[in-house]
């Protein structure tokens, strides 16, 4: 049954665990759906279950009034167990006065407190006491590194001798290559260094939450954002696990079931690496996805090519599955996504190497920020272009969508203003459904 408040349809969720099993009674209502081709989206990670139906509502809208008369649209929403900052406001979904609020402080609101109490359960004590010190911000060196030993405890690296796991091979975070350098430097420097690019994102230069250097007070919007950082290790090794162990299965059985049905798979932030890592579970030669679009996909530009510019020993993640994709793959990207443009690298560094703690790599970069990278015959158009003379028929496509995707409020920018028109027709050109 389609949950209410999605208006188009036939429509049908997928719900997965963080384990990335499926519930089977959805798996087998999407089954069922009666049409020639069936739009999958996953949602990112600043979501819950009403972000995320809202999402699907407002994005799958247009689709019934652009697609071709021998199309029969069914739509899928994939749902994983995520979490909502409900302080960063999205475009669209919250009150458009947030967005230009002074901005996000360092004190955590209620609904935020009590969605880190869902993903660290049995932590109370912990996040009430980070909770005290983000609303204090007391301007104190030892409550800072208080903070940071009370997010490193969260994160499950408390035991752990931080600075000389950091060139190890595994922690407790699952991120296997050691303790990310955020929980081994200095707490203090770390700090500076996310207040720096939260200040660069936006902040007003004033507000206590965002300015860079200077008194320990302005440190704490950059303490706060290491807890949510913290968040961002567990979401994306999650995210890779819904995609490979749970929706790419899932993808594969329903192909075996229904032979002549159209996929085309669609990702936002952190959902573009659940539909991406789905790929890596279906076979070689396999022809049902007919067409992968990434919206402001949370992941390395680096991640579909055959050598690394950086380590032309290695390939990316996803190396050469683009070709799994019968059809097109479209990064959507804008330079007004501070997040992935500032926020993603540095969280990305911080995660592997200590050394490149404040220079800046390109290794880091986003996909949905500056497109594919390094990977031969990629094209690269911008959204005018494609609106008017459509895609190629197939590998990697890079679409600046600027002129759409700009509007959003620190610390994030643009990272979730994705519900236009014009992208919904990126996804139907992609798929060959126009009219």
């Amino acid at each position: 049954m389609a949950d209410i408040g999605v208006g188009v349809g036939p429509y049908e969720e997928l719900t997965f665990d963080a384990e990335g099993d499926v519930d089977g009674g959805r798996r087998e209502a999407v089954a069922r759906i009666d049409a020639t081709d069936l739009v999958v989206f996953a949602h990112g990670w600043n979501s819950d279950r009403s972000t995320a139906t809202r999402l699907f509502d407002r994005f799958f809208a247009p689709f019934p009034g652009l697609v071709g008369p021998a199309v029969r649209l069914g739509y899928v929403g994939v749902v994983w167990p995520s979490i909502r900052f409900s302080d960063e406001p999205i475009p669209d979904f919250d009150d458009q006065g947030a967005l230009a609020e002074p901005g996000y402080g360092a004190a955590l609101d209620p609904a935020t407190r009590g969605a880190l109490g869902v993903f660290w359960p049995g932590r109370e004590a912990e996040l009430d006491r980070v909770a005290e010190l983000l609303e204090e911000r007391p301007e104190s060196e030892a409550a800072l590194i208080e903070f940071g030993a009370l997010v490193r405890e969260l994160a499950g690296v408390d035991a752990v001798d931080a600075v000389g796991a950091v060139a190890g091979s595994g922690s407790a975070l699952g991120v296997g290559v050691g303790v990310p350098a955020m929980f081994a430097e200095d707490a203090l420097s770390v700090f500076r260094a996310f207040a720096e690019a939260l200040a660069s994102a936006g902040g007003p230069a004033g507000d206590p939450g965002f300015t860079a250097g200077g008194a320990l007070r302005a440190l704490w919007g950059g303490a706060k954002e290491v807890l949510r950082q913290a968040t961002y290790y567990e979401m994306k090794k999650r995210a890779g696990v819904v995609g490979e162990r749970g929706l790419g299965p899932v993808l594969t059985g329903l192909a075996g079931r229904r032979p002549g049905l159209r996929i085309h798979l669609i990702g936002h932030s952190f959902g573009g690496r659940v539909v991406s890592f789905a790929l890596r579970a279906m076979p070689d030669g396999a022809r049902y996805v007919k067409s992968m679009t990434l919206l402001q996909g949370a992941f390395s530009h680096y991640a579909f090519a055959d050598r690394l510019p950086h380590d032309k020993g290695r390939g990316g993640a996803l190396s050469g599955l683009q070709r799994r994709v019968d059809g097109p793959v479209v990064a959507c990207h804008s330079p007004y996504d501070t997040s992935l443009k500032l926020l993603y690298p540095l969280a990305s560094r911080m995660a592997r190497d200590s050394a490149g703690l404040f220079g800046f790599d390109e290794r880091w970069g986003a996909i949905g920020h500056d497109g594919v990278q390094a990977v031969a015959g990629a094209t690269r158009l911008d959204l005018a272009e494609v609106l008017r003379a459509g895609l190629p028929g197939s590998g990697c496509v890079s679409v600046d969508a600027g002129s759409v995707v700009r509007r959003g409020g620190a610390p994030s920018g643009a990272h979730s203003d994705v519900c236009h028109e014009e992208l919904a027709r990126v996804v139907v050109a992609a798929g060959r459904m126009g009219r």
